[in-house]
């Protein structure tokens, strides 16, 4: 096993799906979504349209479920020909409704984890996502108090995470992340010399995933649980 160096000084983690349950709730929308346009396409084929749709409005809405519910009545009026009903779109208002109003289900060994580093490094928290949802979030998980810092980024590419390091006042070397995601929490960490710990998670948005030769060009570890990485530090 090949410890972590011993200069870190900050510990980041990412927040949906590696603090707490999320993209399971986006895989449950999409199935409810695609019965309420099941007269117009197959589910296939409405996955294919909305992903397709979503992508195109990361620009202009970031991440997170409101650009989520955008995309879904762009999507419903697009795949209709603009004939959906009223009462399907505010079937697509309910679905992202409730998502917002899910309660917060930690993830196995997440509090021990943060309860047995917490002294011994400065915690924070770097996400990506709407800032009014990852704080509601964050003050429902009871999490708040393990963390000195709390990043909601608009992106995570490599320029994202030297903006953080400098306003941490750090060197990335000084810097562990925590995620699950290769392309978010792993890669481009690894690229500007910072460590990284990849936790996957058993559901991964298809914007997340990366080729295996991009993932063999970077040294990082794999857990499959949080717990684990206790020992490594």
């Amino acid at each position: 096993m090949r410890k972590i160096s011993n200069k870190i000084k900050v510990i980041a983690f990412d927040a949906d799906d590696t603090l707490w349950v999320n993209e399971t709730y986006f895989r449950d929308a999409e199935h409810q979504f695609a019965k309420l346009l099941s007269k117009y396409e197959t589910e296939n084929k409405i996955d294919q349209e909305l992903f397709r749709i979503e992508i195109k409005n990361l620009g202009q809405y970031g991440y997170g479920i409101k650009g989520f519910i955008l995309s879904m009545v762009e999507c419903a009026l697009e795949l209709s020909n603009y004939q959906v009903k009223q009462k399907t779109i505010e079937a697509i208002l309910t679905i992202g409704k409730e998502m917002l109003a899910k309660p917060i289900e930690l993830l196995d060994g997440v509090e021990e984890v943060l309860h047995s580093l917490q002294g011994k490094y400065k915690l924070i928290v770097a996400t990506k996502g709407d800032l009014l949802d990852q704080e509601r979030k964050l003050e429902k998980s009871n999490l708040l108090k393990y963390f000195h810092h709390i990043e909601v980024m608009s992106d995570k590419k490599e320029k994202d995470y030297q903006k953080l390091i400098q306003h941490l006042d750090i060197h990335a070397s000084e810097l562990l992340m925590i995620g699950n995601s290769l392309k978010s929490d792993v890669l481009p960490l690894v690229a500007i010399g910072a460590s990284a710990f990849h936790i996957p998670f058993h559901t991964t948005w298809a914007h997340e995933e990366v080729s295996k030769v991009s993932q063999s060009k970077f040294k990082y570890e794999t857990v499959s649980n949080i717990k684990q990485v206790l020992s490594y530090l």
